[in-house]
């Protein structure tokens, strides 16, 4: 029978394909136990929405049955969301700010950040989605929130949605069709407020939904508070791609870490005849991303179930759980999880020194 340091060597061989590096000195193997020829080991990852759990979990199962003596193997999975924002003085419980952006309006952005923030939190991470589009917040209407502020001590209390996620949006102290006419340093200052005058408590994941375009809400939350990263969100075609690209290099400029780039309404499947369509060509992102040098996130399809059950405020992810729409968001989901992982152990290895 192996001892449990002989546990703890094979296990070594097994290494996290996001890093690089074995899970036992990336501290993920927390507890080992070898009795009458079973070993029982727990890991634990940096993400509840890992990409590579399953991966991982076969592997080190596959490691520890090939040593000699072992009968049987039990490897238990858990999860813990790194930091990438520890010590920060604003927002100090939220771990991770990731801002959900576009180049221009239409191409589905905050249906993507709606439907991602609720596939991390179906797996039990703790989300809040703060709606920064002033001019046009759509975020209520696509989770059906309607709710009168009320205070939380000296702040704001969000507004509970689906799977638990906090909420704050401008479009709860407005009329459905009033428009707001600001000029950019009031839009800069509602955004501040949103940040630092709401209870947002400890989260895992912070979601900003921002307004299309590089103008002042961008700016604002770029240079008022430490991000972890921003995902662009493009449609296929070349005009939407090159406007897109600006942004990015926007936060680049503004020495934002770039997460990725989802491909929204990639293609379309026929209901009747299962024909793929490429209606406004496909794969064009991808290309940019490795022309970019950033990480490609995925494609979501263009299908008609996401717009309707985000028009009953009912997203997809919620309202039609196995479908192909809401396995494609969690699957850009998880890889944002991914590499937000990623961004925190290498800031916390660089704090380390």
């Amino acid at each position: 029978m192996p001892t449990k340091e002989e546990v703890v060597q094979a296990l070594k061989k097994v290494i996290d394909p996001e890093l690089g590096i074995d899970i036992v000195s990336l501290g993920m193997v927390k507890e080992v136990d070898t009795k009458n020829g079973s070993v029982e080991v727990t890991l634990e990852l940096t993400t509840p929405a890992c990409p590579f759990r399953a991966q991982l979990k076969d592997h080190a199962e596959k490691v520890l049955k090939a040593l000699p003596g072992v009968s049987s193997v039990k490897v238990s999975v858990v999860a813990r969301v790194l930091p990438s924002r520890a010590g920060e003085k604003i927002l100090p419980g939220v771990k991770n700010i990731i801002a959900i952006a576009s180049g221009k309006g239409g191409v589905g952005k905050s249906t993507v950040a709606v439907n991602v923030g609720l596939a991390l939190a179906e797996l039990g991470s703790s989300v809040g989605i703060l709606d920064a589009d002033i001019y046009g917040p759509t975020v209520p209407r696509i989770l059906n929130v309607k709710v009168g502020l009320a205070n939380a001590g000296d702040k704001i209390a969000p507004a509970i949605s689906y799977n638990g996620v906090k909420v704050m949006s401008i479009g709860f102290l407005l009329q459905e069709d009033e428009p707001v006419i600001w000029r950019g340093p009031l839009v800069a200052n509602a955004i501040r407020q949103f940040l630092t005058d709401v209870e947002w408590g400890d989260l895992d994941y912070l979601i900003v939904d921002l307004p299309p375009g590089t103008g002042d809400a961008s700016l604002t939350l770029a240079q008022s508070i430490p991000l972890t990263g921003v995902v662009i969100v493009s449609t296929p075609q070349d005009a939407a791609l090159r406007i897109a690209t600006k942004a990015l290099n926007m936060f680049r400029k503004l020495n934002v870490e770039i997460i990725g780039i989802v491909e929204n309404m990639s293609y379309f499947v026929c209901p009747n005849c299962g024909h793929v369509f490429e209606i406004f060509g496909r794969g064009g992102v991808k290309a940019a991303c490795e022309r970019l040098g950033t990480r490609f996130l995925g494609e979501i399809p263009l299908s008609p179930d996401i717009r309707a059950n985000g028009d009953l405020g009912k997203p997809v992810v919620i309202a039609a759980p196995r479908s192909e729409s809401a396995e494609a968001f969690r699957k850009v989901a998880y890889e944002i999880a991914g590499s937000v992982s990623v961004i925190a152990y290498k800031r916390g290895k660089d704090s380390r020194g």
